[in-house]
């Protein structure tokens, strides 16, 4: 019994209910298009194609060549981001092998700034 009332259960109720206070209509706004373009990762196309983009790219990392076995750390990555349009998301021409650390931090500082494609 003294678990369930310890200091994890009363963080994550916190939590919760910060959630159900928040604000809706900024919610949804703040997700906007981003949104629907954001379930096509979902989508069996989806993996089929990235698959095909980390066998082709012999699960190595375009930017810094490191070869990695583990394949949840590597990204399909949209050299130009597609910015929701679907002919940019699904071109083959426009995908790249990142490994996640490439991905999450220099790629991400470049689509920040407005560079990349």
């Amino acid at each position: 019994m003294g678990r369930l009332a310890g200091r994890g259960m009363g963080s994550r109720i916190g939590r919760t209910a910060s959630r159900l206070n928040a604000d809706p209509k900024k919610t949804v706004k703040a997700e906007g298009p981003r949104h629907a373009s954001h379930r096509w990762y979902s989508l069996a196309r989806w993996r089929r194609l990235r698959w095909s983009v980390l066998e082709e790219a012999r699960f190595t990392c375009a930017w810094c060549k490191r070869i990695e076995a583990n394949t949840s750390k590597l990204v399909a990555d949209h050299k130009r981001a597609h910015r929701g349009d679907p002919e940019l998301f699904w071109d083959r021409d426009n995908l790249q092998c990142l490994c996640k650390a490439c991905h999450d931090s220099e790629k991400q500082r470049q689509e920040r700034r407005g560079e990349g494609g």
